[in-house]
C-alpha cells in the first residue's frame, strides 16, 4: 500500500455481514445521518432516503430526511467576483422535493418516537433480493404505553414514478385513542453547501412554490413549479386504512393531512398502506401530470402492496441471474458487492433522458450532476450485466449532442461538440474551469464508451442512429484544440487530466492516448459507414456539415500525437511539466489533511507531484494493449508513490493493474477499500450519498483486476486470478448475444455459455470455444 497516502485502517464493520442485507439492530442518533444514505431506496428516478416515517427528531446535524428525482432540478445562476468570457453561467443542481412519506402515531396525546420513551427491539434489514426496506420496532411511551410498529417499503422498478409503504401497527397494552396520519410535506429545502464543495448546493431556502393543491378521501396532491427552471411538479399520495373509516383531511401551507382516529384495544392491529408517486414537466405536458398521478395511484391501489412486492421480486430476481457476483471465502466482500450492485440499479436512469449521478438519488452530494463517472466506471457494469440500461446511458448522451455544440461554440470551436464536465440537462454546470471544463478528455470518455458498447454489441442500429455523429462530432474537437509542434508531434495544450490535483497542463498523457484512440475510432467509423450504409453516411455528414477530408486529418492526428515519456525513469509522464515538479511533502502533511483540497489552496497542490487519484494507470487500463506489463509495472509503481487516493475513483483502478502486474496484496487492499467504501464509509462523508463511481469499481475489480478481463480490438481475453483470501468467485457477462458465466476456483477456471449459440474468447491466449453443443470448457492457470 502506498506508504505516502493515507492509510487505510482496518473498519470495524457497521452490520452483520450477510451476503444479501443489511441489518440494523439499535437506534443510534450517532449513525442516523449515515444510515439514512445506506438504507435508501430507489429506481433510478425517485430516491427516498432511509428515515423513518414517523420522521425524525436528533440532533441538529444528524438527519437529512430527503426525497430526490433523477434529472429534476432547479436552475441559478453562477455568481462570479471576477467574470470571463465562457465560464459557466448557469448551475443546476437535484431538489429535495415533498416528503410523501411520512406517517405520524399517536396514542392519546403521546406521539410514536423512538428518541422518547424506551425501544425494547428494533431491527431494520434493507434486502437486496426483494429491494424492501423493513423495520420491526416494539416501543414503550413515556406514560408506559407499548405497541410495535411493522414497516415495509419499496420504490417500484417497474414503474418508476411509483413507491409504496406498508405501515401496521399493533397494540401491545394500549387501550384508548389512536391517531394515524397521513402526510405530504411540501414544506422542505435543498442542504446548503458549506466549505466542502462536494456537498449541497448554494441556494438557501425553498425552492418550490406551490401553485394549487387537491385532496379527497384517501388523496392528496401538491402541485409545484420551480422559480427558475420552469419545471411543473405534481407530489402525490394514495393511502388506505384497514379499517372502514373516512378521513379527515387538512391542509397547513403546503403540508396536506390525512388523518383517521379511532379508539383500539390491546392487541389490536392496524395497517395503513400508503401508495407515492411524482410526475414532472420535464417527462410529461403540464396539464397532464394530475391525471397521470391519479392513474398511477388507483392502479397501485387496486392492486395492493402484495403485488406490487412480488413484481419487485421478480424484477431483481431477473437482475441478480444476470449480474450475481458470488465470492466465497470473504463474507464483508461478498456484503459489500451485493450493496454495491443493489445501489447501483437503484440510482441509474433507464428512460434514456437521465443519468447517474455521482450520489445517485441517495444524497444532495454533487448537486445530483452526471460527470464522466458514468461512461469510464458506472457504464462497464451495466454494459456487461444489463446491457439495454447501457444503452439508454448513450441514449442520454445523444439528447445532450445539441447542447454540446452549444458548449463548443461558447469555447471558440467552429465545429464540434464538447461536452459539459458537470451537468444535469446538458448546459455545462461546473464554476471552477481548471478543474472541469478544461477535462476536455470527457469527450474521448464517451466516445470511448460508445466504442466498447459497439464490441460488446454490434448495435448497428444504434451506431447509425446516435453513436456515429456524437463521435464524429466529438472528435473534432480534438483538431481543433490541439496543433502541431516544430517536431510534427500533435500536442493538446492547457487541458486537465483525470488527476484534479494537476490542472491546466500541456499534454496530459491520459488525454492525449485517449484523444488518439478518439481520433481513430472516428475515422473507422466513417470509413465504415461509407463503405456499408453510404445513405445513412450521407445524412450524418450532411447533419455535421462534414468535409470529405476531416477522416484523413484525424487519422494524422492520432499517428502523431505526442504521448509524453521519460527516457531516463522509463515511465509515461503524466503531462509535459509534471516530472519536473516537487514531490509533495506526504511524511510531514498531518492525516487530517487529507483529503488535501479541503486544506491547501489550488495552487500550492498544482506546484506538486500530487495526485489526487488515477491518471496515467487509468490509461494502462483503458488501452491495456498500448502498454507492455514491465511499462504498467513502473508506471504503477511511479505513481502509486505520489497518489493520495483522495477521490474515491482512485483505489479500484490501482487494484486492477496491481492485479495484473503481480502485486496481489496490493491488489486486495486496495480492491477491500473500494468494495466497502460506502459501507464503512471510509471517505468519511457517506452521509452525502453513496459513491456510485467507486460501487461500480468493485465490479471492475473482479472482472478487469482478478479475472483479467480485457476487450482488445473486439476480441474478449480472460487471464484469472484467485485472490489466496478467496475459495472461488463466479460472475457473468453479456457479450455479443451471448451470457457467459465465469467461475474460478484454486487452479481451474470453467467457462459457461448460458444465453446465445456461440461465444469465441481468449483465456491466458488460448482459444476458446463455447457452442450449444459444447457450452462449457474449464482451463487451468498458475
Amino acid at each position: 500500500m502506498n506508504r505516502f497516502s493515507k492509510e487505510f485502517a482496518v473498519q470495524e464493520h457497521t452490520y452483520p455481514l450477510e451476503a444479501w442485507c443489511i441489518r440494523e439492530t439499535s437506534f443510534d442518533t450517532d449513525s442516523h445521518f449515515l444510515d439514512e444514505t445506506l438504507f435508501a431506496l430507489g429506481n433510478g428516478y425517485i430516491g427516498l432516503r432511509g428515515t423513518g416515517e414517523e420522521g425524525y427528531s436528533g440532533p441538529a446535524g444528524t438527519s437529512l430526511d430527503g426525497t430526490y428525482l433523477n434529472g429534476f432540478y432547479e436552475s441559478e445562476p453562477i455568481q462570479y467576483p471576477e467574470a470571463a468570457y465562457g465560464l459557466a453561467k448557469v448551475n443546476q443542481f437535484m431538489l429535495n422535493v415533498p416528503n410523501a412519506k411520512g406517517i405520524e402515531l399517536w396514542l392519546d396525546d403521546e406521539r410514536f418516537d423512538p428518541l422518547t420513551g424506551t425501544v425494547q427491539t428494533y431491527e431494520r434489514v434493507l434486502d437486496f433480493r426483494t429491494g424492501l426496506l423493513t423495520r420491526v420496532v416494539e416501543w414503550t411511551s413515556p406514560q408506559g404505553r407499548s405497541l410495535r410498529v411493522q414497516s415495509r417499503r419499496l420504490v417500484s422498478f417497474e414503474n418508476k414514478h411509483l413507491f409504496a409503504i406498508e405501515f401496521e401497527v399493533t397494540s401491545l397494552n394500549f387501550e384508548g385513542r389512536m391517531r394515524l396520519v397521513s402526510a405530504l410535506d411540501g414544506a422542505v429545502k435543498n442542504l446548503e453547501a458549506g466549505d466542502d464543495p462536494r456537498v449541497g448546493s448554494a441556494i438557501s431556502g425553498p425552492t418550490l412554490h406551490m401553485i394549487d393543491s387537491e385532496q379527497a378521501d384517501g388523496f392528496s396532491a401538491l402541485v409545484q413549479k420551480t422559480h427558475n427552471s420552469g419545471f411543473t411538479l405534481v407530489s402525490a399520495t394514495e393511502t388506505v386504512l384497514s379499517v372502514d373509516l373516512p378521513p379527515v383531511t387538512a391542509q397547513d401551507g403546503q403540508r396536506l393531512t390525512q388523518t383517521w382516529e379511532l379508539a383500539v384495544n390491546a392487541g389490536q392491529s392496524l395497517t395503513l398502506t400508503k401508495y407515492g408517486s411524482y410526475y414532472s414537466s420535464r417527462d410529461y405536458e403540464a396539464k397532464e401530470l394530475m391525471w397521470r398521478s391519479k392513474d398511477t395511484l388507483a392502479s397501485a391501489r387496486a392492486a395492493g402492496f402484495e403485488d406490487l412486492r412480488l413484481a419487485q421480486e421478480q424484477y431483481l430476481g431477473d437482475f441478480w441471474q444476470q449480474a450475481d457476483v458470488q465470492i466465497a471465502g470473504d463474507d464483508a466482500l461478498q456484503q459489500g458487492m451485493h450493496f454495491n450492485q443493489f445501489h447501483l440499479l437503484q440510482s441509474v436512469g433507464r428512460d434514456g433522458k437521465t443519468n447517474i449521478s455521482a450520489k445517485g438519488v441517495t444524497g444532495e452530494g454533487y448537486e445530483g450532476h452526471y460527470f464522466w463517472d458514468t461512461e469510464i466506471y458506472i457504464f462497464p457494469f451495466f454494459l456487461y450485466s444489463k446491457p439495454e440500461i447501457a444503452r439508454k446511458l448513450l441514449e442520454y448522451r445523444y439528447a445532450g449532442l445539441p447542447k454540446a455544440r452549444e458548449r463548443a461554440r461558447q469555447m471558440s470551436h467552429d465545429k464540434g461538440a464538447l461536452y459539459p464536465w458537470r451537468t444535469i440537462a446538458g448546459e455545462e454546470c461546473s464554476a471552477y474551469f481548471p478543474a472541469g471544463t478544461a477535462q476536455y478528455h470527457i469527450n474521448a470518455d464517451i466516445a470511448y464508451s460508445i466504442k466498447t458498447y459497439m464490441e460488446a454489441t454490434d448495435d448497428q442500429e444504434y451506431l447509425v442512429k446516435a453513436g456515429a455523429e456524437i463521435v464524429m462530432e466529438t472528435a473534432r474537437i480534438w483538431t481543433g484544440i490541439g496543433s502541431y509542434d516544430r517536431e510534427g508531434r500533435f500536442c493538446i495544450n492547457q487541458v486537465t487530466g483525470p488527476d484534479e490535483y494537476t490542472a491546466l497542463v500541456n499534454n496530459n498523457y491520459y488525454t492525449n492516448a485517449m484523444a488518439q484512440m478518439h481520433l481513430n475510432f472516428a475515422a473507422s467509423i466513417a470509413e465504415q459507414l461509407q463503405a456499408q450504409e453510404p445513405a445513412e453516411f450521407a445524412r450524418i455528414a450532411a447533419a455535421m456539415a462534414l468535409d470529405a477530408n476531416e477522416p484523413a486529418a484525424w487519422r494524422r492526428a492520432a499517428s502523431l500525437m505526442n504521448l509524453p515519456y521519460d527516457d531516463a525513469l522509463q515511465i509515461h509522464a503524466q503531462d509535459d511539466s509534471f516530472l519536473s515538479k516537487k514531490v509533495w511533502d506526504f511524511a510531514n502533511t498531518p492525516k487530517e489533511n487529507y483529503p488535501l483540497l479541503l486544506n491547501y489552496h489550488p495552487m500550492v497542490i498544482y506546484r506538486h507531484q500530487v495526485c489526487k487519484q488515477a491518471d496515467v494507470v487509468l490509461a494502462a487500463l483503458l488501452l491495456s494493449d498500448q502498454f507492455t506489463l514491465d511499462d504498467k509495472r513502473r508506471d504503477f509503481d511511479y505513481y502509486e508513490a505520489v497518489t493520495t487516493h483522495d477521490s474515491s475513483l482512485s483505489t479500484c483502478i490501482f487494484s486492477i493493474i496491481a492485479a495484473e502486474v503481480g502485486y496481489e496484496d496490493k491488489a486486495y487492499d486496495y480492491f477491500m477499500e473500494t468494495a466497502r467504501l460506502d459501507l464503512d464509509d471510509t471517505h468519511g462523508n457517506t452521509h452525502y450519498g453513496v459513491h456510485t463511481a467507486a460501487m461500480a469499481g468493485t465490479w471492475m475489480g473482479v472482472a478487469y483486476g482478478f479475472a483479467g478481463m480485457r476487450v482488445v480490438g473486439g476480441e474478449l481475453h480472460f487471464a484469472p486470478k484467485l485472490p489466496k483470501q478467496w475459495q472461488h468467485y463466479t460472475f457473468k457477462i453479456h457479450f455479443r448475444g451471448a451470457l457467459l458465466e465465469v467461475h474460478v476456483q484454486p487452479g481451474q477456471v470453467e467457462y459457461r455459455l448460458l444465453q446465445g449459440e456461440v461465444l469465441d474468447f481468449t483465456h491466458g491466449g488460448e482459444a476458446v470455444a463455447l457452442n450449444l453443443s459444447q457450452p462449457k470448457q474449464s482451463r487451468s492457470f498458475a
